[in-house]
């Protein structure tokens, strides 16, 4: 998918992989991905559990100097990977990293104990010029996603990337109901189709999107 020149292809469960209009290259919780895919100058880590901070798929894509951000707690696992340029992240607080603007976003459970607030664990707001990308991490529908909406600028284009299993993050009729309060421009359902969730659950994402009036599309996986 290609939204005002920045290319966003899924890598399966909650891995994306973005490009920009000048051919830098982000990475967002790689995992399990094909090896294919090549070394990037970015990689956005959302909580420490494996499937998200995988340090296989990282080396695969770790290049001299690929830029890497993670919640404190991913540290000592991405020590050992050389290359890396680490950057600390903590929720609530806008870092710059290679030009790149990042904010990273509460994610949390709200009824579940996979993911407790305390953890601090992140999704991340990433602003490319004319577009927001808003990957949400594992969570579930949380009060602060109302404030998204005013962290758009005008004229953004606000893509979200939203998990829809059910299984350790909310399920899809709760994923479709946050992005009726994201209001993005198109909505992409994650976090199925591996260790979890199936493909109906993302089908069943995009026909409650449909309902709030939300545009939503299903990626295949790269």
């Amino acid at each position: 998918m290609i939204i005002n020149n920045v290319r966003i292809e899924w890598l399966g469960h909650d891995g994306f992989l973005i490009t920009t209009l000048d051919g830098k290259r982000i990475a967002i919780d790689p995992f399990k991905i094909s090896n294919t895919i090549k070394p990037v100058d970015m990689i956005l880590i959302t909580h420490p559990h494996p499937d998200h901070c995988s340090i296989e798929d990282i080396g695969k894509l770790t290049k001299e100097g690929t830029q890497i951000v993670i919640p404190i707690g991913c540290q000592s696992k991405v020590n050992r990977i050389d290359g890396l340029k680490i950057n600390i992240a903590n929720v609530g607080i806008k870092i710059k990293v290679d030009g790149i603007s990042l904010y990273p976003f509460p994610a949390y459970n709200t009824s579940k104990e996979f993911h407790p607030k305390a953890e601090d664990w992140m999704g991340y707001i990433v602003k490319l010029k004319d577009v927001m990308i808003y990957h949400a991490g594992d969570t579930d529908k949380i009060p602060e996603m109302e404030g998204l909406k005013y962290i758009a600028q005008e004229g953004e284009k606000v893509i979200a990337l939203l998990p829809v299993s059910g299984h350790y993050v909310m399920d899809a009729k709760e994923a479709a109901e946050s992005a009726a309060l994201i209001n993005p421009a198109i909505a992409i359902p994650m976090h199925y189709g591996s260790l979890v969730g199936e493909e109906d659950n993302a089908k069943e994402f995009v026909e409650f999107c449909k309902i709030n009036g939300i545009n939503a599309e299903i990626l295949n996986k790269i």
